[in-house]
């Protein structure tokens, strides 16, 4: 049901209802959108900050151009949901039983005031200069307007657009949004630059987009819808590049969001009045016993440098940074530069850790490759978000391990347990071989038992049965175990579980063994399995008599689907498993 039936929001069905509205109108319709976005968030997560400060941009462009003819880009597109809510999809933020009818970034699918699926940095320049370009070899008209900000200018796309944005002879307009945020604090001599251009009103001489043969308008005051659309009004139908830097404030109109920022960059379920968290988890995490680990080798003398790309709040480093600031480096978006730069600090004798989200890992696929796994320096790379999730499909982290295990001279390890995630994190870090990178679980604490070394991947057999042997990789080894028991009650069948203890080497004894009394082997994975673990054992017994199921996800860009209609569409279900394991035993 309408939350809000007296909102003027409810007679915008298009961006031609807005254009009707009067500026005071238009200053309740800001309002109301930020009531919207934190009531919406708070009640089932999602980005606060992004979108509150950017409502007057928002506003201002459909109030002077005409989309969808006038085309706007919203890099990222997690600052989309208040242009959503212009386009007609308002209900969906105004009725809570509508609230996960859209995604909460950009989508072509969902509207023709959207042109791409974008929940990845730095993109809106390269893609706006491709649609202008377009755009002026069909002799058509109509603005493009790339709108970035966020922290995104640090990422090397961002830059690489602006040098060819330079090349067009035609209209472009780069809305530079500067809340002098990313989703931490910014980093790099950059933001040194952008707070000159704010301190100076945008006349500082040391200026990157005039450098790049840019043309360039400073508004002191981005949260102000007149000043908004008198910019808009001014640049519209400019016949050159051009880019607009407006100075915003992250979390405009809701204080908790304005005091802490960092924690209202994108934020799970919270309390309207106070911004309290619901359901605070509490106990271990597998985080925090990471850190607690470099911390320990750090006290001892060890030159531990952990280094991440704008997300410390996925891997809790904040208490880390503010401990070991001299051990800790924040590259800002720069997924690419993070794997390179750990490689140097590796061959001079530096013990770089470097923590990466899955579904932003493939941004550095060149580096992993050319730079850290070619040259064989032991870098150490924690990775965290591969699992199947109901996230959208810009935030899909199941390719993890059929991205790594193609790349020769990395070792993959995937933990079972707390004991095993810190053995392996010693042993990376004195190991001087290779690159290693451990695939940290998501789920809750586990205990159990580890080795010392992982220079030699010999799998652990923890019950040696017949007729099917269970590989469960990670965190799915849990879901072995539950496949082992009711394949005992329902079959009556004594299978052997194995942990395979690496994504990427197998153990080729092992398997061997498991053909003198096992007719089927099941390989279960949380991740993609095109490219992954089960098809390496598959491969294997392709030449024997040996019959091999694999259990994981399929090979698509999922978008917002529940997590139990995923399992259930994968059979992932120890009943669908076991039913499965039957047929084929039978």
């Amino acid at each position: 049901m309408n939350q809000h039936p007296d909102y003027i929001l409810n007679q915008i069905n298009s961006p031609k209802d807005v254009k009707n509205l009067t500026i005071d109108d238009l200053k309740k319709v800001a309002t109301e959108i930020r009531q919207l976005v934190v009531e919406k968030d708070a009640a089932i997560g999602g980005h606060v900050g992004p979108n509150l400060g950017i409502v007057e941009t928002t506003i201002a462009f459909h109030y002077v151009f005409d989309s969808p003819k006038d085309k706007v880009v919203w890099d990222i597109s997690h600052q989309s949901y208040p242009h959503k809510m212009l386009t007609g999809r308002k209900e969906a933020f105004l009725d809570p039983d509508h609230y996960r009818n859209v995604t909460g970034y950009s989508n072509q699918d969902e509207s023709e005031h959207d042109y791409f699926k974008v929940g990845h940095t730095s993109t809106s320049i390269a893609l706006a200069t491709g649609m202008a370009k377009a755009r002026d070899m069909k002799n058509e008209n109509g603005n493009i307007v790339a709108v970035i900000g966020d922290g995104s200018m640090s990422g090397g796309l961002a830059l690489e657009g602006l040098n060819n944005a330079a090349k067009l002879k035609s209209n472009l307009i780069i809305i530079f949004n500067d809340n002098q945020m990313s989703i931490d604090d910014v980093n790099g001599g950059m933001y040194k630059m952008f707070a000159e251009l704010r301190e100076t009103n945008g006349q500082s001489s040391n200026n990157l987009f005039k450098a790049m043969g840019l043309d360039y308008r400073y508004v002191d005051n981005g949260n102000d819808l007149e000043t908004m659309i008198s910019v808009l009004e001014e640049v519209k139908d400019i016949d050159h590049p051009i880019v607009v830097h407006i100075n915003t404030l992250k979390g405009e109109g809701y204080q908790p969001a304005i005091e802490r920022k960092r924690e209202f960059h994108w934020h799970v379920p919270f309390n309207v009045e106070d911004g309290s968290t619901k359901n605070v988890a509490t106990g271990e995490s597998y985080n925090k016993l990471i850190l607690d680990e470099l911390g320990r080798q750090i006290d001892d003398g060890k030159p531990i440098m952990a280094i991440n790309a704008a997300i410390p709040g996925v891997f809790d480093l904040v208490p880390f940074k503010e401990k070991y600031p001299d051990n800790y480096d924040d590259v800002d978006i720069a997924e690419q530069y993070s794997i390179t730069y750990a490689t140097g600090l590796a061959a001079n004798g530096a013990r770089p850790v470097v923590f990466h989200n899955s579904t932003f890992l493939q941004r550095a696929y060149d580096q992993l490759e050319h730079d850290m796994a070619l040259n064989g320096y032991p870098v150490v790379m924690l990775v965290k978000g591969g699992h199947i999730t109901e996230n959208s499909n810009t935030h899909q982290g199941i390719f993890d391990i059929g991205m790594i295990s193609s790349i020769p001279n990395l070792e993959y390890l995937a933990p079972t347990n707390a004991e095993e995630l810190i053995s392996m994190l010693r042993w990376a870090l004195t190991q001087t071989d290779k690159p290693v990178v451990i695939r940290e679980p998501v789920t809750e604490v586990r205990h159990g038992e580890a080795d010392d070394d992982y220079t030699e991947i010999n799998y652990r057999v923890a019950n040696q049965g017949e007729k099917v042997a269970i590989l469960g990789l990670g965190a799915f080894y849990k879901l072995g175990e539950d496949v082992q028991r009711k394949l005992k009650e329902d079959l009556n069948v004594d299978a052997t579980l194995i942990n395979p203890i690496s994504a990427t080497t197998l153990d080729v004894e092992t398997l061997n063994n498991l053909k003198k009394d096992h007719e089927l082997v099941v390989t279960l994975e949380d991740a993609s399995m095109v490219g992954g673990f089960g098809e390496k054992v598959d491969h294997f017994y392709a030449n024997s008599e040996m019959k091999v199921l694999n259990f994981g996800a399929q090979k698509e860009l999922t978008d917002m689907v529940p997590v139990e209609e995923l399992y259930d569409r994968y059979h992932l279900n120890p009943e669908q498993i076991v039913d499965d394991i039957k047929r084929v035993i039978d």
